[in-house]
């Protein structure tokens, strides 16, 4: 009877689900790399606040725009959240991203949620700050953002082969505060 066993408790072994992640040992390497990498955005950990304005076929929209951003998992990724406010208090713009490091590929990666999407992006780090597209069909559209003298500006345009650049979008933040936002008052052991 063992012998008939024997079989079916393989194939049984083939369908139970992978060991757990937290099982494996850590790439202390990958791990290191990572940090390393993500020490070129440390210049955005913090709140930040000021004007923000986008352009729409409807007029410019103008907000109180925040950024709330900070490392998490050991400093290997950059959590952000953004809120545009409007003039009367509301929430006028909402999103939140992640960054990381990929270390096999070499490339830091924004994943971002926003008005209702989701997408996958590859953001290059600039000696001045960074630059991040996101493919739309005929055109692309490219954030590109700087720190000078205490002031993060960034811009959005809109690229189209053979045109000049849209602007479409700029905001110009100051640092308000540091946080420990993500990774502050998460849940104990008890």
């Amino acid at each position: 009877m063992l012998q008939r066993l024997h079989p079916l408790l393989i194939v049984l072994l083939f369908l139970l689900p992978p060991a757990p992640a937290a099982a494996q040992p850590p790439d202390v390497q990958a791990l290191a790399a990572q940090r390393e990498a993500m020490a070129r955005l440390a210049w955005m950990d913090g709140i930040w606040r000021g004007p923000a304005t986008t352009q729409s076929p409807a007029g410019p929209h103008s907000v109180t725009q925040t950024e709330r951003i900070g490392p998490m998992l050991g400093g290997t990724i950059k959590v952000l959240e953004g809120r545009g406010y409007n003039a009367d208090g509301s929430t006028g713009f909402n999103a939140f991203g992640i960054i990381s490091y990929d270390v096999a590929s070499g490339t830091y990666r924004l994943h971002s949620y926003a008005l209702g999407r989701a997408g996958d992006f590859t953001l290059t780090p600039t000696a001045e700050g960074y630059v991040w597209d996101i493919p739309a069909g005929p055109f692309t559209i490219r954030y590109t953002a700087t720190l000078a003298d205490g002031t993060w500006t960034e811009v959005g345009d809109r690229i189209t082969v053979g045109r000049p650049p849209q602007r479409f979008f700029e905001m110009h933040l100051r640092r308000v505060s540091a946080t420990d936002w993500p990774a502050a008052n998460g849940p104990g052991p008890r």
